[in-house]
């Protein structure tokens, strides 16, 4: 199988894991009295483990600020990059928070609320290699994070890179650090947090492939979900909370535009 097509091909393969009749969701929230939302520990500073070994990050909170505001417990249900659509079409969580970006290939599967966040998709290399154009990743070691969006923009544009994917960002950072690859593909985020430990040469942006939207993952057919999660989301854009938490965690603003 070519390798520009394993993205789609397993979104495809996933929708078949869809549960057939799941009630809706919203309202087995409320029976449940409790929010199921799958985060991605493995992927800082979106998700990760603190030093008590307590989930932390952007999307930790988020998920926890979404539970506080609809006066439920929340149950972290962990997944990795790869397993965010079948554990949501499978039904073993209510909803995915992981940084999920919002692509034609997974709108095709599920759903998402509007976004509350942002994320760059780049290629990210020692600020001694110059790279100037995508020629210049020909025949070197790519590093990425399996069936993220960054692995399907590099298989698309970096042709020629010899590919390395990884379970999960936390993975792919120590193959940074430790000097396992030549460049990544990957999300600022993801870079600066490489940074912080110091790898043998920093790396830095060389090529911005694309900016995607993130947004919270639901099954299709979730209209009342997705209303509510809409209305939440935007409110929580106009409070400057989901702004707060972003700043906290990534060390920027939202872009003005979404807290208008």
């Amino acid at each position: 199988m070519k390798r520009r097509t394993f993205l789609a091909g397993g979104l495809a393969a996933a929708s078949t894991l869809a549960m057939p009749a799941l009630a809706d969701t919203l309202d087995t929230i409320r029976s449940r009295k409790k929010l199921l939302v799958a985060l991605d520990l493995g992927s800082p500073p979106f998700g990760m483990t603190d030093a008590a070994m307590q989930p932390t990050g952007s999307d930790v909170e988020t998920a926890r600020l979404l539970a506080a505001d609809w006066e439920l417990p929340l149950e972290v249900v962990q997944v990795t990059s790869p397993n965010r659509v079948p554990f949501l079409l499978t039904g073993k969580a209510d909803m995915v928070i992981a940084s999920f970006s919002v692509n034609e290939e997974r709108q095709k599967v599920i759903d998402f609320s509007d976004p509350y966040g942002v994320i760059q998709a780049v290629i990210a290399g020692p600020k001694d290699r110059e790279v100037k154009d995508y020629a210049a990743i020909v025949g070197k070691r790519l590093g990425t994070t399996r069936g993220s969006t960054n692995d399907k923009e590099a298989t698309t544009r970096a042709q020629g890179a010899q590919m390395v994917r990884y379970d999960d960002d936390a993975t792919l950072i120590t193959a940074m650090v430790s000097g396992q690859v030549d460049m990544v593909a990957t999300s600022p985020q993801v870079m600066n947090t490489a940074n912080a430990r110091k790898p043998p040469a920093p790396f830095e942006t060389k090529i911005v492939m694309r900016t995607f939207p993130y947004a919270i993952g639901i099954r299709k057919g979730e209209g009342k979900l997705q209303t509510a999660l809409n209305e939440w989301v935007h409110k929580n854009l106009r409070n400057g909370k989901l702004n707060t938490i972003y700043k906290t965690y990534h060390g920027s603003d939202l872009p003005p535009e979404m807290l208008a």
